[in-house]
C-alpha cells in the first residue's frame, strides 16, 4: 500500500477545468446484456491486461495525490470482480484521512445483496444503480436475461445498510415513456433519486441505436403533463441537471450528451480497467498508464503522463447518431467505464 500524501497540485486542463473526479473501471466484464450498452456475445479483455486490485488503489491514490476527491468504482459490473471489496477498504483510509472526500459505485445491482454491508462498512454512502424498467418481462429483454426480483433485492440490502441509492435509467424509446410515471413513483416513495440519461453512440450493440434513442427533451415534456417539476442547482458532481418534482418532493436530473451539450462544466476523467486513461468520454483521446504503472515503482512519470494527459482533454465531445453513421467510439461503454 502507497502513504498517504497531501495534494501537490490541482488537475487543471488547458480551457481551465479543474478536473476533481475520476471514475475507475476494475472489470469490462458484466453478468448482463443490455441492449444500449453490449452486444449480446462479448469478448472481453484478457486477464492479464486487466489491472490487478493493488495496481487500480495506485492509479486511484496518484489521482488523489494531485487533487482527485470523488472516486466512482465502474465497470462492467464491477461487483463481479473477484476481491473487489479489498480495493474499497483499501480505498476507505483515504476516505478516513479526508483526502478523499466521496468513494462510490455504479452497479446493475444484481449482486449488491451480497456487498452492500461491505460497501457500507468500507466508507461508501451512496451507490446508483442502472435500472431501466419495473417490468419483469421488458427487463429481461432488455438486459437479454436478467431478473428484476434480483435487482430489487440489491436495491433493499442497500438501504438496509444505510446507503443511498440513485437509479440510473437509459431513456429507451418505446420503453420510457410507458414507465416513467411508474419510476418516479417508485424512486421518490422510496426516497431514491432519479436520473435519465440518453443513450449514447458508444460501441456495436447489435441494435439499431436510432430506434432506441429518446431525447430527453420530450421525455420532459411528458413527464410534465402529470407531474410539476422545478430546476434546481444541486450539483452532485457528474454531469445531470436536477429538477424537483413538487408532488413527491423528489428529485429527477437529466443528463443529455446527445441534446445539449455539459462539456463547458466536464470535471472528470475515466480510466479503463486495463490503465487506459480516457480524458473524453466521447472522444479517441487515450493515455496508457498500465505500461508506466509496470514500468517503474515509483510515481513520477504516472503522475507525468496523467498530467500530460489532461493538457490534451478535448473541449467536448460530439456524438453523431444518424442510421448513415456507424458508432463514433468503437470501444463499449462496459470498456470505458460509466
Amino acid at each position: 500500500m502507497l502513504m498517504e500524501t497531501s495534494p501537490t497540485c490541482a488537475l487543471v486542463d488547458s480551457f481551465g477545468r479543474r478536473v476533481s473526479y475520476l471514475r475507475l473501471s476494475v472489470t469490462d466484464r458484466c453478468d448482463l446484456r443490455c441492449v444500449y450498452c453490449m452486444s449480446e456475445k462479448m469478448t472481453f479483455m484478457p486477464r492479464r491486461d486487466i489491472l490487478s486490485l493493488d495496481e487500480l488503489a495506485r492509479v486511484a491514490r496518484a489521482f488523489i495525490r494531485i487533487g482527485v476527491r470523488k472516486i466512482r468504482i465502474t465497470g462492467g459490473e464491477p461487483l463481479v470482480r473477484k476481491g473487489v471489496i479489498d480495493l474499497f477498504q483499501d480505498l476507505s483510509a483515504c476516505l478516513k484521512g479526508g483526502s478523499l472526500q466521496e468513494l462510490t459505485l455504479t452497479t446493475n445491482g444484481t449482486r449488491l445483496a451480497h456487498h452492500a454491508r461491505d460497501l457500507a462498512l468500507a466508507g461508501v454512502r451512496r451507490v446508483n444503480i442502472s435500472l431501466d424498467t419495473l417490468d419483469p418481462h421488458r427487463f429481461v429483454a432488455l438486459t437479454r436475461g436478467g431478473s428484476l426480483a434480483t435487482v430489487l433485492d440489491g436495491i433493499d440490502a442497500a438501504q438496509e445498510a444505510g446507503l443511498a441509492v440513485k437509479i440510473n435509467t437509459v431513456a429507451l424509446s418505446g420503453s420510457t415513456e410507458d414507465e416513467i410515471d411508474d419510476l418516479i413513483s417508485f424512486t421518490h416513495t422510496r426516497g431514491m433519486g432519479l436520473t435519465l440519461i440518453e443513450t449514447m453512440p458508444l460501441g456495436e450493440t447489435g441494435e439499431d441505436r436510432l430506434d432506441q434513442y429518446l431525447p430527453l427533451d420530450r421525455l420532459r415534456r411528458q413527464i410534465e403533463a402529470r407531474w410539476s417539476l422545478k430546476d434546481i442547482g444541486l450539483r452532485t458532481g457528474g454531469p445531470a441537471r436536477y429538477a424537483r418534482v413538487a408532488e413527491t418532493g423528489g428529485v429527477i436530473g437529466f443528463i443529455t450528451p446527445m441534446t445539449h451539450n455539459f462539456c463547458e462544466t466536464c470535471n472528470r476523467v475515466r480510466v479503463t480497467a486495463a490503465g487506459v486513461l480516457h480524458t473524453c468520454l466521447g472522444q479517441n483521446d487515450a493515455a496508457d498508464l498500465k505500461a508506466v504503472l509496470r514500468a517503474s515503482e515509483d510515481n513520477t512519470l504516472l503522475l507525468e503522463t496523467i498530467a500530460h494527459a489532461l493538457q490534451h482533454k478535448p473541449r467536448g465531445h460530439d456524438f453523431v447518431l444518424d442510421r448513415a453513421s456507424v458508432p463514433q467510439i468503437a470501444r463499449h461503454m462496459s470498456a470505458t467505464g460509466g
